[in-house]
């Protein structure tokens, strides 16, 4: 199953302060980059969304990251992933991986085994300790639902309106739960 990556990140974080995908993390590298190169590790296409103006040097990215923009960013994430979704026409994929790029902590083999649960048709939820998590991967099938988003509420509706498509997979990685919302969270 080929599956694309979509990292989100163009939203603002305001609980934490200042702009949190540039905090560092202990390796030295930005919270952005470490998620996106968590998302690299295992996806031969990782697309990342950042708002108008904004380039992968930035965040110390790679020079080959693909940056889609959202210039409708500070609308909600609905529109972020819209922006997203609308880029994958040119790609081959079957699924998508949609990543928030405040959760640095996804284990790659977490990343592997929700991609071999991906189809066509699905909408493969990650759940751990009873707890949904993330990333959500979406097959093509739900790519012009996405495509068609606003407002804040991210994907939820998408999921909502196709419960029957949605496929529950219990994974032992609390990364999936993990996300920055404040400096403190920085440790992991």
């Amino acid at each position: 199953m080929s599956v694309v990556a979509l990292v989100l990140a163009a939203g603002r974080g305001t609980r934490f302060g200042s702009d949190k995908r540039r905090a560092t993390l202990a390796d030295g590298r930005s919270l952005l980059a470490h998620s996106v190169a968590r998302a690299r590790a295992v996806f031969g296409d990782v697309r990342v969304v950042l708002r108008t103006g904004e380039r992968a040097e930035d965040f110390g990215l790679a020079d080959d990251c693909r940056v889609i923009v959202s210039p409708e960013a500070a609308s909600g994430m609905g529109h972020s992933l819209a922006a997203g979704a609308g880029s994958l026409l040119d790609s081959p994929a079957q699924a998508v991986a949609i990543l928030l790029g405040d959760m640095p902590w996804i284990a790659s083999a977490t990343l592997q085994q929700l991609s071999e649960a991906a189809g066509v048709s699905t909408i493969v939820l990650p759940r751990h300790a009873g707890q949904q998590g993330h990333p959500v991967l979406f097959g093509r099938d739900f790519w012009p639902a996405l495509a068609r988003l606003s407002g804040d509420e991210g994907a939820r509706s998408v999921v909502q309106a196709h419960r029957g498509c949605c496929v529950v997979v219990e994974v032992e990685d609390a990364g999936v739960l993990q996300d920055v919302d404040e400096p403190q969270g920085l440790s992991g």
